[in-house]
C-alpha cells in the first residue's frame, strides 16, 4: 500500500499519500468530487500562484507575516510557476463552490514545499500554515475571482515576451511563450487568443490581395447573385476576424479589476489597504499586466458579469472563425462533383475505405472547437446569473469553460493558419467557369432594361443554357456594344451602375428609346 501521514483539519483526522505536497483539505476534495477526471488548467495554476507569490509579499513589506517565512512560500511559489510541482494540483474542476478546494489545495502545496524549504516535514504545518500564513489576508472569494481573471488575460492579451525564449518542442508548433515581466520568467507556452486571431487575420487578408484578380460568381442563399473577386470574399474573412478580435480586446479591459483584499464579501475583513494595493502592484510586476483594485470591490466579488461579457466576446470571434471553416469547406467541395474554386491542402487520408479521397479535415476540425466554445459561453453565462447575494458560488466552472474556450481557440485558429489558409490556393479557371455559366451577371442589366425584364432574361438563361449576352441581343433590348459595356463583369465587382456614362442610358430612357 502507498504509504501514508495523517493529518488533521476542523472536521477529524484523515490520511493523506505520504509523499503528497498537498493535506487533508485537498485530499477531502479528491474523494468528495471523482467527477470528471478534470483538472485546473496550467494557466489558472499559475494564475493561482502569482495570487499566492504576490501577497506573500505584500504580507511581508506590511510587517504582517514573517519575513523567513514570506520568502519561503514565495520561493516554493517560483518553483510552482518555474514548472514544478504542477502535478500536485488535483482538485476536479467540478468541485464545491466557489472554489474552495482549488484554493486550499495551492496553499496546502505552498506550505508544505516552503516548510520543506525551511527544514520541517511536511504535513506539520507549525512552520508555515495553509491557512494562518499561505492565505493570509485572503479569501476563495477573492482569490478565485482574482486567479479567474488573470487566467483569462494571460490566455488572451499578454504582454509579448520579454526575453527570446525557444518553444518547447512538446508544443504546438510556433506557439508564443508567455513570460512574467518582472522575472523573464516563461510559465506556459501557449498562444494568446488575441495573437492567434491576428496571426489568422493577417493570413486571410494575404490571401486576399493574392486573389485580388481571380473573378468569381458571389452566392446569396447559397444561390448564384453577383460576380465578386476570390480576394474581395477573402478580405471579407479577414475583417470579420480582426473585427470580432477588437471586441475581445476590448471585453478584456473590465478583467484588469481585481478585488484581491476583498476578502469574504468585499468589505476587506482582515485586509488592510496596504496589503490590497501592494498586492495588485506585485501582481502587475509580476505579469506586466495593468492590473488594479477593483472601483468597487462588491461588484467583483458579487458578479461575474465581466467573465460574462469577455466569454460572449471570444463567442462572436467563434462564430466568426466557424463561419469562416464552413464557407472554406464549401468553396473547396469536390474535387468533381463540387465547387472546387479552391483547394485545401491536403494534411491527412481521408477515408478508411474510398482510397485517395481528401477532406477538408483542419475546417471539419475548428467547426467542432467552435460548437464547443459556444456551449462553454453558454454554461458561463447560465453560472454567472445564478450567483447570490454577496458572491457567486458557480465560479469554478465559470472559470474552467471561460479559460477552455480561449485555449481551444487560439490553437484552433493556428492550426487553421498553419495548416489550411497559407497552403490553400485558387482554382482560377474554375472561378471563371462557374461564373461564365451562372446569372451572376443578369442584375447589371437591371438599370437599363428594367427588374422583370432581366428576371425573364435569367429564367430563360436558365432553362434554356442560352448565355444571357445572346439572350439580350436577340430580344433586341440593347445593342452589342451596349452589352460588351454593361456585361463587364470586372467592372460589376466595384461600387456604381456599370457601364453608365449618362442619364440617357436609365430604364426610361431605354424605354422611350424603343417606343
Amino acid at each position: 500500500m502507498m504509504p501514508t501521514r495523517t493529518e488533521r483539519d476542523p472536521l477529524g483526522e484523515k490520511n493523506v499519500p505520504a509523499e503528497a505536497y498537498y493535506g487533508i483539505q485537498t485530499q477531502r476534495a479528491i474523494e468528495n468530487f471523482p467527477i470528471s477526471g478534470l483538472r485546473a488548467s496550467a494557466t489558472f495554476v499559475v494564475a493561482t500562484i502569482l495570487v499566492k507569490r504576490a501577497a506573500a509579499e505584500a504580507n511581508v513589506a506590511t510587517g504582517q507575516l514573517d519575513r523567513e517565512v514570506g520568502e519561503a512560500i514565495m520561493r516554493a511559489a517560483d518553483e510552482i510557476l518555474d514548472g514544478q510541482l504542477r502535478d500536485q494540483f488535483v482538485v476536479d474542476v467540478y468541485q464545491a463552490g466557489a472554489g474552495t478546494s482549488h484554493n486550499m489545495n495551492a496553499n496546502e502545496v505552498l506550505a508544505n514545499r516552503a516548510a520543506e524549504l525551511l527544514g520541517e516535514r511536511r504535513g506539520t504545518y507549525k512552520r508555515v500554515h495553509p491557512n494562518d500564513h499561505v492565505n493570509m489576508g485572503q479569501s476563495t472569494n477573492d482569490v478565485f475571482p482574482t486567479a479567474t481573471r488573470l487566467a483569462l488575460l494571460l490566455a488572451t492579451v499578454a504582454p509579448p515576451p520579454e526575453l527570446d525564449v525557444p518553444p518547447d518542442p512538446r508544443t504546438l508548433e510556433g506557439a508564443l511563450p508567455v513570460v512574467v515581466a518582472g522575472s523573464g520568467r516563461a510559465l506556459f507556452q501557449q498562444p494568446t487568443l488575441a495573437a492567434s486571431a491576428r496571426r489568422l487575420a493577417q493570413a486571410l487578408d494575404e490571401k486576399a490581395g493574392a486573389f485580388a484578380h481571380i473573378m468569381k460568381a458571389g452566392r446569396t442563399h447559397l444561390m448564384d447573385a453577383v460576380p465578386i473577386t476570390l480576394g474581395q470574399e477573402f478580405s471579407g474573412f479577414a475583417a470579420s476576424v480582426a473585427s470580432a478580435t477588437d471586441e475581445v480586446e476590448r471585453a478584456a479591459r473590465p478583467l484588469h479589476e481585481l478585488n484581491l483584499g476583498a476578502t469574504a464579501v468585499g468589505t476587506g475583513l482582515n485586509a488592510d489597504r496596504a496589503y490590497t494595493e501592494g498586492a495588485a502592484a506585485n501582481l502587475a510586476r509580476l505579469t506586466g499586466l495593468d492590473v488594479v483594485p477593483a472601483a468597487n470591490a462588491f461588484r467583483v466579488t458579487q458578479s461575474m458579469g465581466d467573465v460574462a461579457g469577455f466569454s460572449g466576446a471570444v463567442r462572436r470571434l467563434a462564430i466568426e472563425v466557424g463561419k469562416i471553416a464552413s464557407d472554406l469547406r464549401l468553396l473547396g467541395m469536390g474535387p468533381r462533383a463540387g465547387l472546387s474554386e479552391i483547394l485545401l491542402p491536403a494534411v491527412q487520408p481521408g477515408s478508411s475505405i474510398m482510397p485517395g479521397k481528401v477532406n477538408p479535415s483542419v475546417p471539419e476540425m475548428v467547426n467542432q472547437v467552435v460548437f464547443q466554445v459556444m456551449g462553454c459561453d453558454m454554461t458561463v453565462a447560465i453560472s454567472a446569473e445564478h450567483g447570490q447575494l454577496e458572491l457567486n458560488v458557480m465560479m469554478p466552472v465559470i472559470a474552467w469553460n471561460a479559460l477552455h474556450a480561449c485555449t481551444i481557440l487560439a490553437n484552433a485558429m493556428d492550426a487553421l493558419r498553419r495548416r489550411t489558409i497559407e497552403g490553400l490556393v485558387a482554382d482560377e479557371a474554375r472561378c471563371r467557369e462557374l461564373l461564365d455559366r451562372s446569372t451572376a451577371a443578369a442584375t447589371a442589366l437591371s438599370p437599363y432594361i428594367g427588374y422583370a425584364a432581366t428576371a425573364e432574361v435569367a429564367k430563360e438563361a436558365v432553362r434554356t443554357g442560352t448565355a444571357i449576352r445572346d439572350l439580350v441581343l436577340t430580344r433586341g433590348l440593347l445593342s452589342k456594344d451596349e452589352i460588351d459595356r454593361i456585361l463587364s463583369v470586372e467592372a460589376m465587382t466595384s461600387p456604381g451602375v456599370v457601364g453608365r456614362t449618362d442619364a440617357s442610358k436609365s430604364v426610361d430612357a431605354v424605354a422611350r428609346q424603343k417606343s
